[in-house]
């Protein structure tokens, strides 16, 4: 029975938000209004910073890059979960499974080192603004880009891989909105502890080194910024970090919580909670940028004003 239970694991059944079976259709208008949102607003940001003179800068060149990055990141799941509460099937094959939470690893590898590349240009732009035009050229730009793009693939589609090679049993039902690592391991058979082992190692390699740089970047900025003689100046150099530094509390105090907790402890209510990362740090970020960078709010209202006049 065993054997048979291995060989027709064939597709997995997300269960999702199926346990409020009388509110699908709200959650359908729900996420769909929060992916367009995050389309047109993250959209808005690259049209901007590509049209814009003002800011063609090494700043706004990474600001252009993380808002594609989100579309692609939220495009990975959210496409996925609308098409289930719309009309009801929940199955998705293994291999289609499997893509996506390869891609979806990439995609938030790739989040965490842009955002710690994002800091050390804040880093530059602060603490060393004599060497900051030499250093971050739009050369170096393209390459820190490129390498926080590639960095991480080949060792998570060797992780994808891991996962998806050790057998499966038992029930095939998902308790989440997508497929995810934890609660894959939790339909596996056999000694899951190289498993975890790896998930520890990709939280160590892809969530801690980039979150103590940014870490290390901004306590050199803080010294920095206190070291300014004008109030004036303080400000506007915080005003520079402050979009960027609550983007990074977002990101990394919701995949903390996710992910840093203990596997043996790991409960169904846990595993929604990856939508904060999902939904919420697209969502907000264009929100973030526009209400609190003057720069990116004077280009824009320009932009509108010559659109509609």
């Amino acid at each position: 029975m065993a054997d048979q239970n291995l060989t027709i694991m064939e597709e997995f059944i997300l269960l999702g938000f199926s346990e409020f079976p009388n509110i699908q259709g709200f959650l359908f208008v729900l996420f769909l209004f929060i992916y367009i949102s995050i389309l047109l607003g993250n959209s808005l940001i690259i049209v901007i910073t590509n049209v814009e003179p003002a800011l063609q800068t090494p700043m706004y060149y990474f600001l252009g890059n993380f808002s594609f990055l989100e579309i692609c990141y939220t495009s990975v799941t959210l496409p996925r979960m609308l098409m289930n509460l719309w009309s009801q099937k929940r199955n998705i094959s293994l291999v289609s499974c499997a893509v996506q939470m390869c891609f979806f690893l990439i995609l938030a590898a790739v989040e965490s080192f842009l955002l710690a590349v994002m800091a050390y240009d804040r880093y530059m732009a602060i603490c060393r603004p004599l060497y900051y035009p030499l250093i971050m050229n739009h050369k170096m730009c393209v390459q820190m880009v490129i390498g926080s793009w590639i960095t991480g693939i080949p060792v998570l589609i060797g992780q994808t891989y891991q996962i998806f090679s050790v057998p499966f049993c038992g029930s095939n039902k998902l308790n989440h909105v997508f497929c995810d690592m934890p609660p894959l391991m939790k339909l596996t058979c056999g000694d899951t502890s190289w498993d975890k082992f790896f998930i520890y190692f990709d939280c160590f390699l892809f969530g801690l080194i980039p979150f103590i740089l940014i870490l290390f970047s901004y306590i050199r900025i803080l010294n920095a910024i206190l070291k300014l003689p004008s109030t004036t100046g303080r400000s506007k150099a915080f005003s520079t970090c402050s979009s960027h530094l609550i983007v990074v509390c977002l990101f990394y105090g919701s995949g903390f919580i996710a992910y840093l907790l203990s596997m043996s402890s790991y409960s169904d209510r846990m595993e929604k909670i990856s939508l904060i990362y999902i939904i919420v740090t697209p969502m907000f970020n264009p929100l973030i940028y526009s209400l609190r960078n003057k720069d990116f709010t004077k280009a824009m209202k320009k932009h509108f004003v010559l659109i509609f006049f």
